[in-house]
């Protein structure tokens, strides 16, 4: 297809596209969802600061009216419907354009992550995502305090305040991660179970993932405080500076982690292997003391017809006593190498 079609890429997790909308000023804020996106016309020109915020992008037709209105390119609507990009920033005329990765977990446990992309204008912030549900929230707190501060500052710092709740949310999942780590590593050496090397295995194959996307957000994060745009007002560079330290943090801590679960998968094999080792010597002690003892019983129960000890009264008696003395004996002797 060329350049610019809007096909959507996903998976459908919303039932309907959901059009949530918040315009503040200093003295007001309005909350409100939107049935029909003609009525964001009149939001795009006001002085006022707006949130525009789009959950579910499977109806292509929504995303493309709103495109229309804000006058977004082709191109960054199609980046917008195609749910498998990797963090990026790129500089329009009149707007940013930033893709970002959302990870958290869901009810059941499970890590999860999707698509979150931003297109920041002259007054207002447009944010598209698949799922119901983001990191959003205490942003939404803050805007409808009246004596937050930023609610006079320009919408790059609303920008900001997205893009930092998500940076702040890989803090919470590797958080979970420690907690994780350190249970596995407290399991390691008490138990073999086999199940603690499939949470070794899912732990290094989720800070894989969230290394993959860690990596292009500090990129992002990089180049959206070096950009020389415009849109970006020199007091919200600091801000921007403080999240890139912090995807530099958390790249930092992945790291690490993905030393220890590599550490932990070797003492897992190194212990495994140590316990069998201890089960094969205690086998080889076993089997070396009754291979005399095999010889000495191998001996008395041949058939010859001329055997004095067959005819001796007290020879069933004997040969059990000799057997027990050379037991005993290699018992010492292997008490003496330190064998035992």
């Amino acid at each position: 297809m060329p350049p610019g079609s809007l096909v959507y890429v996903g998976d459908v997790t919303a039932e309907r596209t959901v059009v949530d909308l918040i315009d503040y000023t200093w003295e007001s804020v309005e909350e409100r969802t939107i049935s029909d996106p003609t009525a964001l016309e009149e939001y795009r020109d006001r002085d006022s600061i707006t949130w525009i915020n789009v959950t579910g992008l499977h109806e292509t037709a929504v995303i493309e009216r709103i495109g229309g209105i804000f006058g977004i390119h082709p191109l960054v609507l199609e980046d917008i419907l195609n749910t498998e990009q990797r963090p990026k920033l790129e500089d329009y005329d009149e707007t940013i354009f930033a893709i970002l990765r959302m990870v958290r977990y869901d009810g059941a446990g499970d890590l999860v992550d999707e698509q979150v992309s931003l297109v920041l204008g002259e007054n207002y912030v447009l944010s598209f995502q698949e799922q119901p549900g983001d990191l959003f929230d205490p942003v939404r707190e803050r805007i409808r305090q009246p004596k937050w501060r930023a609610r006079r500052l320009n919408a790059d710092y609303l920008a900001y305040a997205l893009i930092d709740a998500l940076v702040d949310g890989y803090f919470v999942v590797i958080e979970a991660f420690g907690e994780r780590i350190e249970e596995i590593d407290d399991r390691i050496l008490d138990e073999s179970d086999p199940q603690v090397l499939g949470l070794i295995r899912s732990i290094r194959r989720d800070l894989i993932a969230l290394r993959k996307h860690a990596w292009p957000m500090r990129e992002m994060a990089s180049a959206l405080e070096r950009s020389e745009h415009s849109l970006i007002q020199p007091q919200t560079r600091l801000y921007l500076r403080d999240v890139y330290d912090h995807t530099v943090q958390v790249i930092d801590t992945l790291e690490t982690y993905r030393d220890m679960a590599a550490g932990m998968l070797d003492i897992y094999l190194s212990s495994t292997s140590n316990r069998m080792n201890e089960v094969m010597k205690v086998l080889t002690i076993i089997a070396t003391i009754f291979i005399p003892l095999s010889f000495i019983a191998g001996v008395f129960g041949m058939n010859f017809r001329h055997m004095p000890e067959l005819e001796w009264g007290y020879g069933y008696y004997g040969s059990l006593l000799l057997m027990a003395a050379v037991a005993a004996g290699m018992l010492v002797y292997f008490r003496r190498r330190g064998w035992l």
